[in-house]
């Protein structure tokens, strides 16, 4: 049961800010949903009149301030398009309806809960140098309003991802073949051992990654004055090229730095460490071997914003992925273990969901109550964090004993577990299906179930007829209201297959539930004849969950015949 998460507006008001020219992001029909304060500065309108409004309409103007048609609206164009575009010499209507003559940049942006949106960034265009005029840096390919662009797609770009791989990807994507030809990414590990990531050349908009040159390196020396060995202490960046390692080598960093540009060809190369706030994780080379002219000084300073802004995100990552290992290890311990029943398949899957902290409060359970029947458990809490996960496993933990200690029907224990859900747990609400199975002196198997506010059980026969069972439904847990809670009982045909599952599987944005529900029986039934796991798997993959929530799914099959006796 998913709770709803922060908006995007809050998450961007940060990355916005350290663009450092004009920036506003737009949703999927064109709405203004965050600015920064530049952009209010440059437009002189307030945040409050910008956002929520349709951009095309409220900016986009001609050269004398009219109106423009979305016809003659490059940018307009471009933002249908959803692919990064730039544009100069187009205007922007000011507070006091006057046009700001601006160059932009928009790029495709992940709003997150899988929402795009479109980052534009804007700035009134450079002078126009004098003719004639010499460059200071010929190497420099980029203006700098360019520059900034590359900064502020870097920002955003890197952001909006935790996982580690593809924060570099995104990275090589950004500076290959913008600024070099080659890049190559250092990294040191969470142990202090270098590893060399990445190592890609760009050959026109081909990526080759060169896994020969990747793998493990040296130990970063302590006293060395080579530049990468200096990066990856973090002490500064540095330009290098193949004449820089070609006396005797003072560390076996050295020696992979020679090999390296040996195999690359790279004649010019400009090395900035990658820092976070707290550390160092490694350093970032570019490389021009085809390119010509050489890196110089002057490009240092864009190089290492670049760094630091990857270091930032590399370190969000890493924190990301500790925080989901701890997650794990929580989630193996919660979740339990099937009893072996005698004559009965069980199968259990569960798949966190992707943005949260890879355990949440979805949950099954089977156990053998003093009786002899089997209990089986399938609930969800509301939220998907570690909270919701504690929260989840008292509530587990209060249901078997009551189970255990009380042999009534699955409505008067979930009755007694909803008296104590305020008093004794930490959780506010939570659905539950709760159901025993028996087998009885004919030799077939009989369910009685409760359902407390939670998606109907599926049961699928060998044949391959699927119906939902919708009797003994209740209201959810946590509400306060005591209205007594009914409980249901049916037969289960030989063979049958029987499905408790999360709201995770059948939910998905732009999907009604019923639509779910009806994809979910027409795959199961599909899937009868399966073996049990085999059907499990297929079922998840064919529903393919949209990964907004976590899901828990468990599924029992009861035998085609029992003790001899044929059905």
């Amino acid at each position: 049961m998913a709770e709803p998460g922060n908006t995007a507006p809050g998450r961007l008001g940060p990355v916005l800010e350290a663009i450092g020219t004009g920036a506003y992001v737009a949703d999927e029909q064109g709405r203004i949903v965050a600015v920064n304060s530049c952009a209010e500065r440059l437009l002189d309108r307030p945040a409050a009149g910008l956002v929520g409004q349709d951009a095309h309409d409220l900016l986009h103007r001609g050269p004398h301030g009219e109106p423009l048609p979305t016809t003659r609206c490059s940018m307009r164009q471009a933002f249908h398009a959803g692919t990064p575009a730039h544009g100069d010499g187009d205007y922007f209507a000011r507070g006091d309806g006057s046009p700001l003559r601006v160059s932009w940049m928009i790029t495709p942006y992940d709003l997150g809960d899988h929402r795009a949106g479109t980052l534009v960034v804007f700035h009134p265009p450079q002078p126009t140098p004098d003719a004639g005029a010499v460059p200071e840096h010929p190497a420099a390919t980029l203006t700098d309003f360019e520059r900034l662009a590359l900064l502020a797609e870097t920002t955003t770009r890197l952001t909006s991802t935790l996982e580690t791989d593809e924060a570099l990807r995104r990275l090589v994507d950004l500076v290959v073949p913008r600024l070099a030809d080659w890049v190559v990414v250092d990294l040191i590990t969470e142990r202090d051992e270098v590893w060399r990531a990445a190592v890609v050349q760009a050959d026109g908009d081909t990526l080759t990654h060169h896994e020969d040159l990747e793998g493990p390196m040296p130990p970063v020396p302590e006293e060395s004055p080579m530049p990468l060995s200096r990066a990856l202490r973090g002490v500064a960046s540095a330009l290098a090229g193949p004449e820089t390692y070609q006396g005797p080598p003072d560390s076996g960093i050295a020696v992979e730095q020679r090999r390296l540009f040996a195999a690359t060809g790279i004649h010019s190369a400009a090395i900035a460490p990658i820092r976070s706030t707290r550390e160092v994780l490694g350093a970032l080379t570019l490389g021009r071997a085809k390119q010509p002219g050489r890196f110089t000084t002057a490009d240092l300073p864009l190089i290492e914003d670049i760094a630091r802004r990857a270091g930032l995100a590399l370190d969000n990552a890493r924190l990301f992925q500790r925080q989901r290992a701890v997650a794990e290890t929580m989630q193996n311990h919660l979740l339990p273990q099937m009893p072996p029943v005698p004559g009965l398949q069980m199968a259990v899957r569960y798949l966190p969901a992707p943005d949260a902290s890879q355990v949440g409060g979805d949950w099954y359970d089977a156990f053998t109550l003093s009786d002899g029947a089997t209990a089986l458990a399938v609930g969800d809490v509301l939220g998907h964090d570690l909270e919701a996960a504690a929260g989840m496993a008292q509530l587990r933990n209060i249901l078997r004993a009551y189970a255990w200690a009380q042999q009534g029907p699955p409505s008067r224990i979930v009755e007694r577990l909803d008296e104590a859900i305020t008093s004794i747990t930490d959780v506010a609400m939570a659905t539950l299906v709760l159901a025993r199975i028996t087998r009885a002196d004919d030799g077939r198997w009989e369910l009685s179930w409760t359902n407390a506010g939670h998606p109907p059980p599926l049961l699928v026969t060998r044949d391959g007829l699927a119906e939902y069972l919708t009797d003994g439904h209740g209201i959810l847990l946590g509400t306060g209201l005591r209205t007594p809670r009914p409980d249901a009982t049916a037969v289960l045909p030989p063979g049958c297959t029987l499905v408790l599952y999360t709201d995770g599987l059948i939910e998905a944005p732009g999907r009604t539930l019923d639509e779910g529900l009806n994809r979910l029986r027409q795959h199961a039934a599909a899937l009868a004849h399966r073996p049990l796991p085999s059907f499990t798997d297929q079922l998840l993959r064919r529903t393919e969950p949209p990964g907004l929530d976590d899901v828990a799914l468990l599924a029992l099959r009861v035998p085609s015949r029992s003790a001899g006796i044929p059905f």
